[in-house]
C-alpha cells in the first residue's frame, strides 16, 4: 500500500527587479521604507508586526506583515517568520512594529523578541539589521542606534 503525502512546494515571484530597489544603509532608510508600506488609518490604532527582507547588498526584496493584533501588542510566531525569510532566500533582515501610543520605548517583551529572532537567525547565517519602533506622528526608534542588537 502506497503512503500518501502533500507535496510541498516553495515559490518566490518578483514584481519588481531587486537591482532596482533602494539599499538601506542606516535605521532612517529603513524607517522611510516601512512608513511608506504601512497603512496611516490604522497606525495609531492597532500594533501591527512587519518584516523587510533583505538581499546581500541590503536591498529590500520585500515587505511582509507577519501579525496584526491589538492596541498593546501582537502575537508574532517566528516560525512563520523564518518560513518567509528562508522561501526568499534573504540573507538579512529588519523588523518593524509600531505603537499605537506613540511612545518609542521598547518594551520588555519587545526586547525577548528581538532576541530570539537575532538568536535564530544566527543559525542559518541571516543578519538581524535592525528592529524599528514606528510612531503615528512619524518618528522611530531604532534598536541597532541604541546598542540593543
Amino acid at each position: 500500500m502506497k503512503t500518501r503525502v502533500n507535496e510541498v512546494t516553495l515559490c518566490y515571484k518578483e514584481k519588481r527587479s531587486v537591482l532596482q530597489s533602494k539599499g538601506i544603509t542606516c535605521a532612517k532608510d529603513g524607517a522611510s521604507i516601512a512608513f511608506e508600506h504601512w497603512n496611516k488609518n490604522t497606525i495609531g490604532f492597532q500594533e501591527h508586526f512587519k518584516v523587510l527582507l533583505l538581499n546581500n547588498s541590503n536591498k529590500v526584496k520585500g515587505i511582509y506583515e507577519v501579525s496584526s493584533g491589538g492596541i498593546t501588542g501582537t502575537l508574532v510566531d517566528i516560525r512563520i517568520v523564518f518560513a518567509l525569510i528562508l522561501k526568499s532566500l534573504s540573507t538579512a533582515i529588519i523588523l518593524v512594529h509600531n505603537h499605537p501610543s506613540g511612545k518609542l520605548t521598547p518594551s520588555l517583551a519587545d526586547k525577548q523578541l528581538t532576541q530570539k529572532i537575532k538568536s535564530a537567525a544566527e543559525f542559518f547565517d541571516i543578519k538581524v539589521l535592525d528592529h524599528l519602533i514606528l510612531s503615528p506622528d512619524g518618528d522611530f526608534y531604532s534598536f541597532a542606534e541604541n546598542a540593543l542588537l
